[in-house]
């Protein structure tokens, strides 16, 4: 891949030309050459890309996102999933285990790495935290760890006992892995169908109360200090749950925290038009408890934001409201969704880090840095864009997403990784 970036404004604190607008010539995949203007006729003949307001950062990382397969590639597979997160900006993305069956052995780790070795989005595996996610019994942890696996989780299943979350997190701080929960009592959420509110009393659904949330993320809390383990909290949605992350990061607890971005936009009530394309697990929470989960986010007790990328078929999602399946697909549109809800109280270098280095302290990963020599990790994006999310721009198999025809402001452009470009 050899290409020349145009008058883009590098977003990376890590880098000398942080808040610099800057030409970015990449050779075979790697950044050569970093300035204000190149030019010449050594380069007369190469690709060159410009766009209007153009900003660079490094590749983006989504930390929640199911792609399907195997088992479940009618609603997405690992081709289709990947190219819906390089239209969504992600060059990186950790996929969770809730496939059929699930990622529990080092062979389908090896699977997933092997399927997806030679595309343009690097794929990160969660293993299976317990077998078939019975929640009981401890998967093959450490071998799946050697084999490449980054994490450990069963998703959106959180009946695990106190003593299991003990030994998963003591266990896993043998070699460093995280093991990320979500957090809802299932014995209080009635189904996860709706937000206990007055919106819930106007539809007459049953609703979802937010200490559902709270007392799982208070115990878990507690656990990870028992265990001095390390845990990362998957899509928080209340501010009392927020509120306990930011308590414990405090006291030197060792977690991490991410929201996903459909919950910083939309509220408890679009769900009374019972449009099964809000349906979502954790439910979708009040107006102000979306203001209060949006100052968490930008005073830091929230990491990362994510995609929760979760693609239906129309078979699990045209039915009646109640027996719809939770999730909607989020790859596309993360990024613009967060935007349109942040851009008023945080800064666009703030936003970004959300995207790049939060997750990058996640995983403990190394920091990718925007400068000469690197390899040519690379989000491109214009932050003021204001434009409306149709069909069109959908590259998932599956289309369960309440955002079409949303007016956003913020837009991927163009993305690079592993010697490859792709233009949105």
């Amino acid at each position: 891949m050899d290409i020349l970036i145009k008058s883009a404004k590098i977003i990376n604190p890590a880098s000398e030309h942080h808040l610099k607008t800057r030409d970015i010539l990449i050779v075979n995949g790697k950044i050569k050459s970093i300035a204000a203007n190149i030019s010449g006729d050594e380069w007369a003949e190469i690709k060159k890309y410009s766009s209007k307001n153009l900003h660079v950062s490094t590749g983006w990382i989504d930390l929640k996102c199911n792609l399907g397969e195997p088992g479940l590639e009618h609603k997405e597979d690992l081709t289709t999933g990947l190219k819906a997160a390089a239209a969504g900006g992600f060059t990186t993305v950790l996929i969770m285990p809730s496939t059929k069956p699930p990622i529990q052995s080092k062979a389908d780790v090896e699977f997933i790495q092997s399927k997806t070795k030679l595309n343009l989005v690097t794929v990160l595996v969660a293993g299976s935290l317990s077998v078939n996610g019975n929640q009981t019994e401890m998967a093959e942890l450490y071998d799946m760890y050697k084999a490449g696996a980054v994490a450990f989780t069963d998703d959106k299943k959180c009946n695990h006992s106190s003593g299991f979350i003990i030994r998963a997190l003591q266990y896993c701080k043998t070699f460093n892995a995280p093991v990320i929960v979500f957090a809802d009592d299932d014995s209080l959420n009635n189904g996860a169908l709706i937000n206990e509110s007055p919106s819930s009393v106007k539809t007459g659904i049953k609703g979802s109360p937010v200490i559902a949330e709270e007392l799982i993320t208070s115990r878990n809390i507690k656990l990870c200090n028992y265990a001095e383990g390390r845990m990362h909290f998957s899509t928080v949605s209340t501010p009392q749950a927020a509120q306990l992350v930011k308590q414990a990061k405090n006291k030197g607890t060792n977690i991490t925290a991410e929201v996903a971005a459909h919950y910083l936009l939309l509220d408890e009530s679009n769900v009374e038009s019972f449009n099964s394309n809000y349906k979502v697990k954790p439910v979708l929470r009040s107006k102000s408890d979306i203001s209060t989960l949006k100052k968490a986010v930008a005073d830091g007790t929230i990491d990362a934001i994510c995609s929760d990328h979760s693609p239906q078929d129309i078979e699990s999602k045209e039915v009646e409201y109640d027996f719809a399946a939770h999730g909607v697909i989020g790859f596309e549109t993360c990024y613009a969704v967060a935007n349109t809800a942040l851009r008023n109280s945080m800064s666009s270098e703030e936003i970004i880090e959300k995207f790049t280095t939060g997750p990058e302290k996640v995983l403990a990963l190394t920091p990718l840095k925007i400068e000469t020599g690197a390899d040519a990790n690379l989000t491109l994006f214009n932050p003021e864009l204001e434009w409306t999310f149709t069909k069109e721009n959908i590259y998932s198999k599956s289309n369960n997403t309440p955002f079409i025809g949303t007016t956003f402001i913020g837009k991927v452009l163009a993305v690079a990784n592993n010697n490859k470009w792709f233009e949105v």
